[in-house]
C-alpha cells in the first residue's frame, strides 16, 4: 500500500477563512515582534555586535589568505618535482624508493634511501625540524595488489626501537587490506595507498599533511641534539631520482 501524500487543503466557508486569517495575522505579529527585538538588541549591544562582525571578517580573511598561501606553496612544490601514478607504476622497487625519498626532500625533509638486504623495514629515513624522524617502508606492487597487516607489524617493531623514529608510514601504489588500515590506525603506523600517493606525488600535498603528523615540542634543553642527526641531512639533486625522471 503506497504512502498517502499530505496536501494543504484550501479553506472552505467563512469560518475556515476567518481562522486562516487569524493564523496569518498571528504569524505576521510574531515576525514583527522578532524583528523589533533584534533591532533593540542591535541598538543596545551594538559594540558587541560590531566586534563579532569584525572578528568574523578577520577570520574569513585569515582563512582566505591561508588557502592562497597553501595554493602557492603547492604550485611551487609541483614545479620542483611531480610524479603521476602512471610514472610510478612504471618504476621498479628501487626507483620507487628513490622517488619517495625525493618527494620528501621536495616537501622540506632531509631524507636518504636506505633500503637493501636486512634494512629492518626501512626503505627511506627522513628528518624534519618540526616533525622529527620518519621511517618509510615502500611497497611497489601491481595496481590491483593489496598490502597486508604483516608489513604493519614489521614496521611497528623496528621504527622506534631500531631506527629511533617519531613516526612511520607504509607507502604503496596499490592498496591495503582493511585489517592493515585498521591496525595501522590503531597503532599509529601511517599508511598511504594509491589515492593518498596521488595526492602526495601528483597533486603536491605534503606527506605530513596527509598523515596529519603531530609537531614536536619546540622547547629543547640546552645542549641537546637536533631532532634528527647529521647523516640524515644529505639531500638528493633537486627534482630527480636515481635513474628516474
Amino acid at each position: 500500500m503506497g504512502r498517502r501524500r499530505f496536501a494543504i487543503r484550501r479553506p472552505r466557508g467563512v469560518a475556515e477563512y476567518g481562522a486562516a486569517a487569524l493564523v496569518a495575522a498571528a504569524a505576521v505579529s510574531l515576525v514583527v515582534r522578532l524583528l523589533v527585538w533584534v533591532g533593540e538588541v542591535l541598538v543596545r549591544w551594538w559594540p558587541v555586535v560590531a566586534v563579532l562582525a569584525l572578528l568574523g571578517i578577520a577570520v574569513g580573511a585569515w582563512r582566505a589568505a591561508a588557502a592562497a598561501r597553501e595554493h602557492t606553496a603547492r604550485a611551487q612544490r609541483l614545479s620542483v618535482l611531480r610524479f603521476t601514478l602512471a610514472e610510478i607504476d612504471a618504476m621498479d622497487d628501487r626507483q620507487f624508493e628513490f622517488a619517495l625519498r625525493d618527494l620528501l626532500i621536495r616537501d622540506g625533509w632531509s631524507a636518504r634511501q636506505v633500503g637493501q638486504q636486512g634494512d629492518q623495514a626501512a626503505d627511506v629515513i627522513a628528518g624534519h625540524p618540526a616533525y622529527g624522524r620518519i621511517v618509510v617502508q615502500a611497497k611497489h606492487t601491481k595496481v590491483a595488489a593489496k598490502v597486508g597487516s604483516q608489513v604493519m607489524y614489521q614496521v611497528k617493531g623496528t621504527a622506534g626501537p631500531v631506527h629511533r623514529a617519531n613516526s612511520a608510514v607504509v607507502v604503496t601504489n596499490g592498496s591495503f587490506t582493511r585489517d592493515a588500515r585498521e591496525w595501522g590506525d590503531r597503532h599509529t603506523i601511517g599508511w598511504a595507498d594509491r589515492e593518498r600517493l596521488r595526492s602526495w606525488a601528483e597533486l603536491g600535498v605534503p606527506l605530513h599533511q596527509i598523515l596529519r603528523l603531530p609537531t614536536l615540542a619546540r622547547r629543547r634543553l640546552p645542549g641537546t641534539r637536533q631532532p634528527f642527526p647529521a647523516p640524515y641531512g644529505r639531500t638528493a639533486s633537486k627534482g630527480r631520482t636515481n635513474g628516474v625522471r
